[in-house]
């Protein structure tokens, strides 16, 4: 075996300097040039690492955008169905009386002791209901993610459940019905989000009464800020769902049995959606779909 080949001096037994190849590691772990392991040159862009928090904000905006217009436009499809709305607004009223519930018209009276008072409600109906619902979930999203994905999931399915109601039991609400003698405090003191004739109304449906996402949406608000937080005075929620039902009654938009069926429907959606564990709430960071990335393997470990 000669010198050359083992790349040892046969004068001096020394071993010589062998020629790199590009890209090889100088002794001690640098790079060429001096550059520390994992060191970028300079100049170098470095990943973006809020991409993909972005595009999960991207997906559950276009979900839930999406879940709401497919809600919105299933609603319209029980419009033409004027005959059966009243014919099932007859049975509802009756069947309130029946079962002995107060009359919405004691709650009315109460709004229309005053004109202010009336209007606020009329006002709370019109501009409280999205915008909160909507607020709680980015609140969610950013705060209790793992509480975003329940409280989204329990949403989607009463929201999905109301949808068949609407659909199966069209609804005139009180305010529409004669024997009730109500007024609709939306077109008498406003402000209303209704036209003042149900067929030519092409914003809303006037007759998917039944059950009221305005109530179930905001006793879902209440429960969820309740389990994700945990301040002592989080039972205080609860009054948003309180003043809701007597606003949606007292305006003569609903009947004692819409908000009945709602939350049968959202006890439903809570058994079959498991709630996250209690120490999520405290989490906060991990938004929805991000996992957490594996430890570093030690260097020479197991060896």
């Amino acid at each position: 075996m000669n010198a050359q080949t083992t790349g040892i001096s046969g004068e001096s037994g020394q071993q010589e300097p062998r020629e790199r190849r590009p890209g090889e590691r100088e002794p001690g772990g640098q790079q060429p040039g001096g550059q520390q392991p994992g060191e970028r040159e300079p100049g170098e862009r470095q990943p973006d690492d809020r991409a993909p928090a972005r595009r999960r904000l991207v997906r559950e905006l276009l979900l839930v955008a999406g879940l709401f217009a497919v809600y919105k436009a299933g609603r319209t499809l029980s419009t033409g169905r004027t005959e059966e709305a009243f014919r099932n607004a007859g049975w509802t009223w009756d069947a309130e009386r029946a079962l002995h519930l107060p009359g919405e018209g004691a709650v009315q009276r109460l709004l229309l002791h005053g004109e202010a008072l009336v209007h606020t409600a009329n006002t709370y109906y019109a501009a409280v209901h999205f915008p909160a619902t909507a607020l709680f979930l980015v609140w969610l999203y950013v705060r209790r993610p793992g509480h975003y994905l329940w409280a989204r999931r329990v949403l989607a399915l009463l929201t999905g459940a109301a949808l068949v109601l609407h659909l199966t039991f069209p609804l005139a609400p009180p305010r529409m019905l004669e024997p009730a003698h109500l007024v609709d405090t939306g077109q008498v003191y406003g402000p209303t989000v209704y036209g003042a004739a149900p067929a030519a109304d092409t914003m809303a449906n006037q007759f998917a009464a039944m059950p009221s996402l305005h109530f179930g949406w905001a006793l879902m608000l209440a429960l969820g800020m309740i389990a994700a937080t945990s301040s002592r005075l989080r039972a205080l929620w609860l009054l948003h769902p309180l003043v809701t039902l007597l606003v949606v009654v007292g305006t003569a938009n609903h009947y004692w049995l819409d908000a009945i069926v709602a939350t049968v429907l959202l006890g439903a959606a809570l058994l079959l959606v498991p709630r996250p564990p209690r120490a999520t709430a405290g989490a906060g960071r991990e938004l929805p779909g991000q996992r957490n990335a594996p430890a570093p393997a030690l260097v020479g470990a197991g060896r």
